[in-house]
């Protein structure tokens, strides 16, 4: 089945802006293994270059998005040292491997939340 691929989106809430140079990283971690698929950093408008998986490549399974928010707020004068949230990894499924999975995290340096985006 051709799968539309997996995409992500880091909004900065505490600056009001897309955050951009955060190191994310991509696993699949279906069964018991642990298998890095893909590593990116976010751009400009706080989404990577490219699908984390392109089109048609994305597989029924569970997988983990790491985010690497304690780097990222490091020069963030109100953020604590040592960071409050340093490592924030959302693990999810995809039950419909033709479906668009777009997991964006919307953070702060004490907070964060996701949902599946369109």
């Amino acid at each position: 089945m051709t799968g539309a691929g997996l995409s992500t989106h880091v909004l900065d809430t505490a600056r009001g802006r897309p955050a951009q140079g955060v190191r994310v990283e991509l696993h699949d971690v279906t069964g018991h293994t642990r298998r890095k698929l893909n590593e990116a950093i976010t751009n400009a408008d706080g989404r990577t270059d490219a699908p984390l998986i392109e089109r048609g490549t994305l597989s029924a399974g569970t997988y983990e998005l790491t985010f690497h928010v304690g780097a990222y707020y490091a020069d963030f004068a109100a953020a604590s040292t040592p960071p409050f949230l340093d490592i924030v990894t959302l693990r999810f499924t995809v039950a419909d491997a033709g479906g668009h999975y777009h997991v964006p995290l919307v953070m702060t340096p004490w907070s964060y939340s996701t949902y599946r985006g369109s």
